[in-house]
């Protein structure tokens, strides 16, 4: 739905020359202009207005003087940097673009009538005179040389096996004689110049000749390939005329024909066969059709007529010319614009070509030398959607018709529309109002110059501010003010306010009737403010404001869209922000894009600054992120709805599509929720799918406060029931549908309460108020929708409506309210629930509705009715599996179920709740007792044995979880004698107990006072390293001897052994630590060279830390994933595995830091102290001292290496690792607290 928008026309007269110009091409690689006439060639640069190059074709002898020559074939080849021409005496020519030089490379003795390049220029074809095609390569080799007129089909010639031939056709009235009859072609029309044309497709791979048959008088066209072979050769048809182009992109060949009713232009296939047409806005003798040209992208076909119906005098030629520029959308062609050359001669074009390389720019030359050069640009007429009173109008023009489409109303899908509007002449250019309330009014430019205003009432009383621009003599452009007044009921005057010239080229402007002023963009990418005066002559146009563009736009809102080949760059401010935008378009706050990677985005302006807009289009977006929206490939904005949701967009095969893009709507819902329009937001929820939990997370304070406003709005039982059904715990403003960044969060009302409970008490607190009878379901609702859903409440209330009907209107009867609570709960859930409530009647009522069997039921109710109260809640709650109650009831039956009790706590292991019950039972503690020796904990269990008078079984516990004091106690409560006493001891203290669990104190203090064997206490102390304990037990029992025979030789082998570990820890530490520095130094090394090959710039650099371990992160992707769910342990053990000492692992730097922790740990926790005082007591000087600097340097080495393996950097960023208040523990414990594996930190992990 897009139109075609004239850029600009540049005009030049300052190119002169004798005789009419008769070819014309385009450099591509300079622009400039290739003009061959009767006398001369010249290269021209219409931007500079001066002529480049010129050489004389009458002087070097290629054409006669007289000026009887012509010149059939003019090309550009940019390799040889030189023009190449084709005269009709038969020469061809190349003009050297350096040297200003011609030569003649070749000639034909018949002479030429046509001479085309291939695409890729590296071959030529020329037409004779003798009717023959010459093929030649780009140095002018001959290939080939064949007739043009073949009576063979060519290779491709169809293969039948008589299906559907047209003898064995019906034929109707007709008869069969209409099988024979022989289809007449007309000969060409009188007109024709007869002469070939050429065309070749746009790979440069075949080509095609349409001549005239020289049987029939009839053009035919044939194919032929590269190699100079006949592929195809067109069927008789009637009225084809000499204009012929291929189409770059495809595989149509466009040609004109002749009907008796109409004029058409025809498409053909390679094969000869015709395929679709669109019809000429001519009768059928009215124009002839001079030729036909695909722009350089295949999006236009430019169509260039003469009006025949001037007059019958040929010699006064003062007939109209026409260019015509047709495009297709959905398999119909519109008429985009019409270019109308006065009927003076000397103005008509003579020569008209596309550029190669702007696809929408057409360079004209006239007879009288003027070259003008149009360029186009596509863009959509919309209207402005300023407020809600604009109806979305989108206008297409189609010749002398304008299409509307009232995109508010409906969605009419090209080339279909709400209603058209007929002018008299080919419409160019259509705009809308840009002002509020009046937006729908659009003005219309038609190529006879006339302007058209139309309203939806008619024509408008004052059409306020429109503005036109136009390029005065002097080559300045000048800006129009213009009023349009309406005079009368059908009389519309237009007159000038004001005139204000520009210095450069106007391309696009746009109007803002906010302020009254006014954007023109030059061509030079500029953007110059014009302010409006209240007076005629007060405009004024203003610098200060002043914008320069890198390149010049195709159109501007607040932002702007330039279209350059198929990309298009948006610009903000001097800052390409984005190269790959298809489309945009402003409506309301939101500015909308849509990209070449399919997808749209809409921002809002109002927070929206150059930096996030660059984050925006630079990020895949998240999965909650409303701004993006995946679109179909190739789509475009059409328009957007003001004050609505709707965009749309239009496919490359023309159809249309709406889409309620998320940032539109949750703007759209949040503004209604703020004004409490809670009806029109549950709609547009409910049709867009969007989460109903949105209305109370948008604003819950205030929700809650208007909770009868919302019930009333709403008035609907199924929509309440529906916004209860999908509450769920979640925030949605946090999750689905975030906040913008320019909106406060709000408040939740009421903390440590869950939403769904909040929302479902306010609801029914509220309901309840207001008619309990009318809103009786949706109250059901909120009882079973709660985090803990109240069925028994639910099923109370249904039972008291059942036994109290209300008699007001509009209620449900109690089995409406049942059915109801069926659909909601599944039905053997609701039996349950309705059977626990106790409440037999009310079980009956459910269990009627469900599709239970009465034989299933009815036996295990009356069983149920014939117990004692609480023995039957005892069965039912047993039944229910709500054993907890069971047993609280079965607690109330008496003794005599006592066992029956004990069993049930024995099976369930209610044991605390049963002590609760059955506080002084022995029995029950004695089987609790059990279940935890079972369970591992002896110890609870000999509590509870002692605690009922079983210390005997008491201290069989302690003894097997060594609670050795305890043990001691239940003994001596027993009482046991003194040698079983002893015996129990030496058991406790020996025998793998305590000296297991290195509590040589305890089990020395047992041997020592419960025993009486001081020399196995002394042993155990001295075994324990306590060596201060072993010399006052020593001394105490006057056992000097064993200070000799055992003290002395166990601190001597202590001192070794800790020397010993001292030197293997210390060299350890070196070894990782001078390790650790390799590695690093590696990794380092290796990350300066992946950024010295991407270069300085790479943005991925400061992805990359100091430590190294990002290149090893994916390895173990797949393992973080597999041991998500294990446990704390295991995941710890998980990651234990990945630190490998291993040469060469991925993380090995992160193991050399972990396994220098553990080292530092291990020695910090050495008992060097009490040793050393041991040694110096027994004058084992040299060893005391030995152990002491051992130990000294030890700590001095790993303290010194401490900043080096955990860097500084590290230390600031985490808790301080070193200083002179840590230690070796508080070290090792920050040390393990940085154990994750970050890819972002790197070797400085720790």
């Amino acid at each position: 739905m897009r139109n075609l928008k004239l850029l600009k026309s540049l005009r030049s007269s300052e190119l002169q020359g004798p005789g009419s110009p008769q070819c014309l091409a385009v450099r591509a690689d300079t622009g400039s202009l290739l003009v061959a006439s009767h006398y001369s060639i010249t290269e021209y640069d219409p931007r500079t207005g001066q002529v480049v190059s010129e050489a004389s074709l009458t002087a070097e002898g290629f054409l006669p003087e007289d000026g009887s020559g012509m010149v059939v074939g003019l090309q550009d080849l940019a390799e040889l940097e030189s023009a190449c021409l084709g005269t009709a005496g038969g020469d061809v020519v190349l003009f050297n673009f350096n040297t200003c030089q011609l030569e003649c490379v070749g000639s034909v003795d018949s002479g030429l009538t046509s001479m085309t390049w291939s695409p890729d220029e590296e071959l030529v074809v020329l037409t004779t005179g003798q009717e023959t095609i010459i093929m030649m390569t780009k140095d002018f080799e001959p290939i080939t040389e064949v007739g043009i007129h073949q009576d063979d089909f060519g290779e491709g010639k169809f293969i039948t096996v008589g299906w559907g031939k047209k003898e064995t056709q019906f034929h109707g009235s007709e008869g069969k004689q209409a099988a024979q009859r022989k289809t007449q072609v007309q000969p060409a029309a009188a007109w024709d110049d007869r002469t070939p044309r050429v065309t070749w497709r746009g790979d440069g791979q075949l080509f095609a000749v349409s001549a005239v048959c020289l049987q029939t008088g009839a053009r035919k066209v044939r194919v032929w390939n590269r190699e100079g072979v006949l592929q195809a050769t067109s069927e008789p048809i009637n009225g084809l005329e000499q204009a012929l182009c291929w189409k770059p992109s495809g595989n149509l060949i466009a040609i004109t024909q002749r009907h008796p009713n109409k004029h058409s232009v025809v498409f053909m296939e390679k094969n000869g066969l015709l395929h679709g047409d669109f019809t000429l806005p001519f009768s059928k003798d009215q124009a002839k059709v001079k030729d036909l040209l695909w722009n350089s992208d295949s999006t236009v076909l430019a169509v260039w007529l003469e009006d025949m119906t001037a007059g019958e005098d040929e010699q006064v030629n003062t007939s109209s010319k026409f260019i015509q520029l047709w495009v297709v959308g959905n398999y119909h062609w519109y008429l985009k614009q019409s270019l109308d050359f006065s009927r003076d001669s000397q103005k008509a074009p003579v020569c008209v070509c596309w550029d190669p390389e702007r696809p929408l720019r057409l360079h004209v030359v006239t007879r009288s030398w003027i070259s003008v050069t149009y360029d186009w640009g596509w863009t959509t007429g919309r209207s402005p959607g300023l407020d809600a009173t604009d109806n979305a109008n989108v206008a297409v023009i189609d010749g002398d018709k304008i299409l509307v489409t009232n995109f508010r109303q409906c969605v009419v899908p090209p080339p279909m529309c709400s209603f058209e509007l007929q002018l008299t002449s080919p419409v160019n250019q259509v705009t809308f109002l840009c002002q509020p309330q009046r937006t729908n009014q659009l003005a219309a430019l038609t190529s006879d110059g006339q302007i058209s205003v139309y309203s939806q009432g008619g024509f408008a009383c004052l059409v306020a501010m429109t503005a036109i621009t136009r390029m005065n003599e002097s080559g300045i452009y000048q800006f129009f003010h213009i009023h349009v007044v309406n005079l009368g009921l059908c009389t519309v005057c237009f007159y000038f306010r004001s005139e204000i010239e520009v210095d450069g080229v106007v391309v696009s402007m746009i109007h803002c009737s906010q302020t009254g002023t006014v954007a023109l963009q030059l061509e030079d990418g500029r953007i110059r403010k014009l302010c409006w005066g209240e007076s005629p002559h007060s405009s004024s146009l203003s610098d200060r404001y002043a914008v320069n563009f890198i390149l010049p736009a195709l159109s501007i809102r607040s932002l702007r869209e330039r279209a350059a080949g198929k990309c298009v760059h948006l610009c903000l401010l001097l800052s390409q922000l984005a190269s790959n935008i298809s489309s945009f378009a402003v409506c309301n706050d939101f500015l909308l894009i849509t990209t070449h990677s399919h997808t749209c985005r809409c921002l809002q302006l109002s927070v929206l600054s150059v930096k996030g807009l660059q984050a925006a289009l630079a990020s895949d977006g998240g999965q909650n992120d409303e701004t993006l929206r995946r679109v179909e490939r190739g789509s475009r904005i059409v328009t957007v709805v003001p004050q609505d949701t709707r965009v749309i967009l239009q496919m490359p095969r023309g159809n249309l599509e709406t889409v309620h893009h998320r940032s539109l709507v949750l703007a759209q819902l949040r503004k209604w929720l703020d004004s409490l329009r809670f009806r029109d937001s549950f709609e547009c929820m409910r049709k867009l799918r969007i989460n109903l939990n949105l209305m109370y997370d948008h604003n819950p304070k205030v929700f809650l406060e208007n909770m009868e406003t919302f019930i009333t709005q709403l008035n609907s039982i199924s929509h309440i029931n529906l916004f209860l059904t999908e509450l769920k715990e979640e925030d949605t403003t946090g999750t689905m549908y975030p906040r913008p960044e320019c909106s406060p969060a709000q408040a939740q009302p009421v903390s440590g309460q869950k939403k769904v409970d909040v929302v479902c008490d306010a609801l029914r607190s509220a309901m309840e108020s207001m008619d309990p009878n009318k809103f009786f379901l949706s109250i059901l609702t909120t009882h079973v929708k709660k985090s803990v859903p109240e069925l028994e409440v639910a099923l109370q209330k249904v039972h008291e409506l059942r036994v109290n009907p209300p008699d007001a209107p509009g209620s449900v009867s109690a089995e409406e309210a049942l059915k109801y609570l069926l659909f909601l709960v599944n039905v053997n859930d609701l039996y349950e629930h309705s059977l626990g409530t106790y409440d037999f009647d009310l079980v009956l009522m459910v269990a009627e509705k469900s599709q239970k069997d009465p034989k299933e039921y009815l036996p295990f109710l009356n069983m149920l009715k014939n117990l004692e109260p609480n023995y039957q809640r005892y069965t039912i709650d047993k039944h229910l599996k709500r054993y907890r109650k069971a047993l609280h009831h079965l607690s109330k039956c008496g003794e005599e179920h006592f066992r029956e009790a004990l069993l049930l706590v024995k099976e369930q292991k209610l044991y605390s709740e049963a002590l609760r019950l059955y506080p002084t039972d022995g029995a029950l503690s004695c089987a609790y007792a059990e279940h935890l020796m079972e369970q591992q904990q002896a110890e609870q269990a000999g509590l509870l044995l002692w605690r009922c008078g079983e210390p005997a079984a008491a201290l069989q516990a302690f003894a097997s979880s060594s609670s050795w004091r305890n043990a001691i106690c239940a003994a001596q409560q027993i009482p046991l004698p003194p040698d079983q006493l002893a015996l129990l001891a030496r058991d406790l203290a020996g025998n793998q107990k305590l000296t297991e669990q290195r509590r040589f104190s305890e089990a020395a203090l047992l041997l020592d006072q419960y025993a009486k064997d001081c020399e196995e206490a002394i042993l155990a102390l001295v075994t324990g390293s306590v060596w201060e304990e072993a010399l006052r037990l020593i001394y105490m029992h006057n056992r000097q001897d064993i200070t000799e025979t055992n003290l002395k030789p166990a601190l001597l082998e202590a001192f070794s052994t800790q020397t010993a570990f001292l030197e293997a820890q210390v060299a350890t530490f070196t070894r990782h630590r001078t390790r650790l520095a390799v590695v690093r130094e590696q990794k380092e090394k290796a990350r300066l060279d992946m950024l010295d090959d991407d270069g300085p710039d790479c943005p991925d650099a400061e992805l990359y830390s100091e430590a190294s371990s990002v290149m090893s992160g994916s390895k173990y992707s797949h393992s973080n994933s597999r041991i998500s769910s294990r446990s704390s342990k295991n995941r710890r053990k998980a990651e234990r595995k990945k630190l490998s000492l291993k040469e060469g692992s991925p993380m090995e730097d992160r193991a050399l830091m972990y396994a220098l922790g553990e080292i530092l740990t291990t020695v910090d926790k050495m008992r060097v102290h009490s040793a050393l005082k041991a040694l110096v007591l027994f004058q084992f000087d040299k060893q005391a001292e030995k152990l002491q600097l051992a130990y000294d340097d030890a700590l001095q080495t790993m303290e010194a290496a401490v900043p080096e393996v955990w860097p500084e950097g590290l230390q600031n960023s985490q808790a301080p690792l070193t200083g002179p208040n840590s230690t070796a523990n508080s070290i090792m414990a920050s040390f393990q607290q940085q154990q994750r594996p970050a890819a972002s930190q790197g070797q400085h992990n720790v």
